[in-house]
Formats: C-alpha cells, structure tokens, sequence
C-alpha cells in the first residue's frame, strides 16, 4: 500500500468517527429535548389539568419550538400518553410497587407505604396526578383509560400480591380476599386524598393515614396482632 492510500484510509476513519460522534450527540440531545417535554407537560397536566394544558406554557417552558414538538410527538394527545407512560406510571411504581417488594411483614410494608404518602400542603393541594387524570379524562377518552386502567391494575395487583404474600406466612387473615382488600386500599387512599384537595387540608389526609393505618392492622391474623403488640 502507498503512504497516500494509507493516508486516504485514515483521513476516512476519522471523517467517519467524527461523524459517528455527531450522530451520537444529536440523538443525545433528541432525547433530552423530548424528555424536557415531557416533564414540562407533567407539570403543565398537573396544574391545570390535560384539556386545558397549554402547549404554549410548555414551549415555553423548556425552550423547545413547536416543530421540534412536533417531530417527537404527532399531536397533544401523544404527549399526554408519554406522560402516563414515562411519569405518573412510573411515580406509582417506585411509591407502590418497588417498596412492596422485600421481605418485611407484608402488613408492615404496606402500613411504610400508606405513610410514606405526601401529606406537604402543595401535594395535598395539587392531588393525585393520577386520579386527577383518570377523574378527567376517562369518561372522554378511551387511549387515557386504558393506560390509566393499567396502572391502576399494576398498584392493585401489587397490594394484592402483598397481602397473599402474607397470608403465606400466616401474619395475614386467612379471611381477607386479597384482591377486595387491595380494591379497597387504593379506594381509601385516593378517596382521603380527594377530600383533603376539596379542603386545601394536610391534615385531612394525615388523619386518613391513620385511618387507614388502622385498617390494614385489622387485617393480621390474631397471632400475629399478638406477636406485633408484643413487639
């Protein structure tokens, strides 16, 4: 090989590994641009709901223009979907179901859980983005329903598998129908938490924590209430 073919050759690798450089940090930068996006119309939904979310506030909001919105997202209802999808059903997730899975007493973890629940004023204020959500948009539209539906069925399933989990052990009543239970749980919790909105109220929600609290410690099988009390 000549030293100019071998010169041509090299010259090529480092156009081309330039170029792949480049390429790289345009997908990089895509990517942080779509979820800039997203996280600003989660706070945009969670204001003020999603039929009056404004694409305008969210544009403005990460400096992104609308074609750029555009190319990620083929119209508002996609975003919205992204926001299921990449915020609230993940937020559920790491407050429900992660936290669920260990080895604790199943009554114990889901009592951790139910008071790691956000009592701050701007929370309570604010509400569930996910009920907030369903509450708005499932009787208008099916694409919100189904992925609010299972995300719902992911925090019921988890509860539920929690509470057989437990009876297994034998710290839960062989009495408790585990999916009911899990109904009711999620029923509760999402119930106190419309109240508390509806009152601008911390402390609605706190004394439904303990209410709540109370429930899920009916529900040990008597030794095991013994054996908690004793602890």
């Amino acid at each position: 090989m000549t030293l100019l073919g071998l010169t041509y050759i090299l010259v090529g690798m480092l156009v081309a590994h330039k170029n792949g450089k480049r390429k790289v940090g345009r997908f990089r930068d895509a990517e942080r641009t779509r979820e800039r996006l997203v996280q600003a119309a989660a706070r945009e939904i969670y204001r003020a709901g999603f039929q009056s979310a404004s694409l305008e506030t969210i544009l403005a909001a990460t400096g992104v223009t609308k074609g750029a919105l555009y190319y990620h997202f083929d119209s508002k209802e996609a975003l919205g979907y992204a926001v299921v999808d990449e915020v609230i059903a993940p937020d559920l997730r790491r407050s429900w179901v992660l936290p669920l899975q260990t080895d604790k007493d199943a009554i114990d973890a889901l009592i951790g859980v139910v008071r790691n629940v956000p009592v701050h004023t701007a929370d309570v204020r604010g509400g569930c983005a996910l009920n907030n959500l369903a509450q708005e948009m499932s009787p208008l539209h099916a694409g919100f329903r189904k992925r609010l539906a299972t995300a719902f069925h992911g925090w019921r399933a988890a509860v539920a598998a929690t509470l057989r989990r437990g009876q297994a052990q034998g710290s839960v009543s062989a009495d408790v129908k585990p999916d009911d239970a899990a109904e009711l749980l999620i029923a509760m919790v999402e119930g106190y938490g419309s109240l508390a909105k509806n009152a601008q109220d911390p402390k609605v929600m706190k004394a439904g924590i303990r209410n709540i609290v109370g429930w899920l410690e009916s529900l040990r099988s008597l030794p095991s209430r013994g054996n908690h009390k004793r602890g």
